[in-house]
């Protein structure tokens, strides 16, 4: 079965992002169209991959750039 992609995003940085924004977490979800709960697990790491349309509205809302938000890319281990 195909999934749709995702995108990892670094959840310090979107803490990050809203404090410095001023804005709630309840604010934040209600602007970027998400739930509190949801925008609390992406805050704290416990969902890292939010599918495109939650990606573009979370971004939207915070006014920010992919740098700001994607988490860094993993790197894999030389043998």
């Amino acid at each position: 079965m195909h999934q749709p992609p995702t995108f990892e995003v670094n959840g310090d940085a979107i803490r990050k992002e809203r404090m410095d924004a001023g804005l709630e977490i309840s604010e934040l979800a209600e602007a970027a169209g998400i739930s509190r709960r949801y925008l609390s697990h992406l805050e704290n790491g416990t969902r890292r991959h939010p599918r495109p349309r939650r990606y573009a509205a979370l971004r939207s809302a915070l006014n920010i750039t992919d740098n700001r938000l994607l988490a860094a890319p993993r790197t894999g281990s030389k043998e």
